[in-house]
């Protein structure tokens, strides 16, 4: 079995562009977020399991996941949130083996969350990558990206998700995109370091 790598951290850290430069030396990429959204919309057990839960308005006229009105229900009921993961995570573990299994042969993958455990704990991940920037470096990124969303709402998702400190009790390796260091060889650094550590 290839190495897994695991790739996390806050939003507007850069995990995608971290991403992205190992994709681009031709490394597969397995993305949690991406793959969630997907089977959403696609995945007709979970499908019918979320509409179960959530009624109706969790799904468009057009079939299409209705992520905002979902996100809306969710965000100040913790217990309801916690239901809806119950449902998209063990798909999302399944969909993970799978892709697992078509990428045998690569050197090693790369899987990116935004929650993610230690390496070993049960996640099948051999070391984790955490993306580090400064939070008020992260809101302004998240704005630019999603300028639907306001400064309050970024700052409610930043608190709600784990900190900093936290992540890197988790982290095997440090990443940082904080615009004082060059991103390319820092992970250029780890590809030539997971090559060798077949």
């Amino acid at each position: 079995m290839p190495l897994q790598i695991g790739v996390t951290g806050g939003i507007g850290a850069g995990k995608s562009v971290v991403c992205q430069i190992f994709g681009a030396l031709g490394i597969p990429i397995y993305s949690a977020d991406d793959r969630a959204k997907w089977l959403l919309n696609h995945d007709t057990v979970l499908k019918t399991a979320v509409l179960g839960l959530l009624g109706s308005n969790a799904y468009q006229e057009n079939g299409i996941y209705n992520r905002a009105w979902v996100a809306s229900q969710v965000f100040h009921q913790p217990a309801l949130l916690q239901q809806l993961n119950a449902l998209v995570h063990p798909r999302v573990r399944q969909d993970t083996q799978q892709w697992i299994q078509t990428h045998q042969n690569a050197p090693y993958l790369i899987k990116e969350a935004a929650i993610m455990a230690k390496a070993e704990a049960n996640n099948g991940l051999d070391k984790v990558i955490l993306v580090q920037a400064p939070v008020a470096l992260r809101v302004s990124r998240t704005k630019q990206r999603d300028p639907h969303r306001t400064e309050t709402e970024i700052k409610d998702i930043t608190a709600r998700q784990m900190p900093d400190d936290e992540r890197l009790k988790i982290a095997d390796f440090v990443v940082y995109n904080d615009e004082t260091q060059l991103l390319i060889p820092q992970v250029w650094q780890l590809h030539q370091l997971f090559l060798t550590n077949d």
